[in-house]
């Protein structure tokens, strides 16, 4: 019995840590800032082999972290705060000016290029299990190419 119940919670703990490494985040990066500006954005790509929301994220360097989406509507580009972010399975998702990203606001100090802020996000499952990816994003100035991306 108690070997049958090692393997189980061994299998428990494989399934586990495999969920975690199924999300993967690529190019995370933060837009610089200049002194006395209270807000700034994280930009990244998010994808998953099974469907997950982006349901939280935290950070030591803001007061508020809301993942955003930008829309133009009647030709005027507007943004909101989100719930969460779906991230279907199999689909990249891109965070990036002008669309979906990650709004840092009431930051505690300037975000200057060549810094490293830590993001920690919270994404959640169909069965609404939770898993939380430590991210660190590099602050890079905001250049015409990004911008246009």
């Amino acid at each position: 019995m108690k070997k049958f119940l090692k393997a189980v919670t061994l299998t428990c703990m494989m399934s586990a840590l495999t969920a975690h490494a199924d999300v993967v985040i690529k190019d995370a990066w933060v837009r610089a800032t200049v002194p006395q500006q209270q807000a700034t954005g994280a930009f990244m790509q998010i994808q998953s082999p099974r469907h997950v929301r982006l349901v939280e994220v935290q950070t030591a360097v803001a007061g508020v972290a809301e993942v955003h989406e930008m829309q133009m509507e009647n030709n005027v580009m507007k943004m909101r705060a989100m719930n969460a972010l779906d991230i279907p399975a199999g689909k990249s998702i891109e965070l990036k000016p002008g669309a979906y990203h990650i709004m840092l606001m009431n930051l505690k100090n300037q975000a200057r290029a060549g810094e490293t802020v830590i993001l920690k996000l919270t994404f959640e499952d169909d069965d609404k299990k939770r898993e939380v990816r430590e991210v660190k994003a590099s602050v890079r100035e905001m250049t015409v190419m990004q911008h246009k991306m």
